[in-house]
């Protein structure tokens, strides 16, 4: 199961828009629109883990969480974050969506 995670992202929804244009205009086929799609899900997923360092921890209510598919949900209220630089944002409501960064037979 191919994750696409990041196209629900602004930067996803961007690309998958441009994509569509060039499609419908005929400029390339579709074959390539979604080879195009999971190449970026892949590079997405590579970058972020390996150019981002910075860390934060957060303190809030666990409203409600589920496991399916591999795939960890959990819904948490009152959230507080408290950035590397000591910096503190609040916000009502977070979900987090946590998948496993493994591929299948990877130890």
């Amino acid at each position: 199961m191919a994750l696409t995670l990041y196209q629900h992202t602004s930067i996803g929804q961007a690309l998958i828009d441009t994509i569509d244009a060039f499609v419908n205009e005929g400029r390339i086929e579709p074959q390539l629109a979604m080879k195009m799609m999971a190449t970026f899900d892949k590079v997405i997923t590579d970058v972020l883990a390996e150019k981002v360092k910075a860390r934060l921890t957060f303190k809030g209510h666990l409203d409600t969480y589920r496991f399916c598919d591999d795939v960890w949900t959990f819904l948490i209220k009152d959230v507080n974050f408290k950035l590397d630089n000591q910096s503190v944002l609040q916000a009502e409501k977070v979900k987090i969506v946590s998948c496993n960064g493994k591929k299948p037979g990877e130890v």
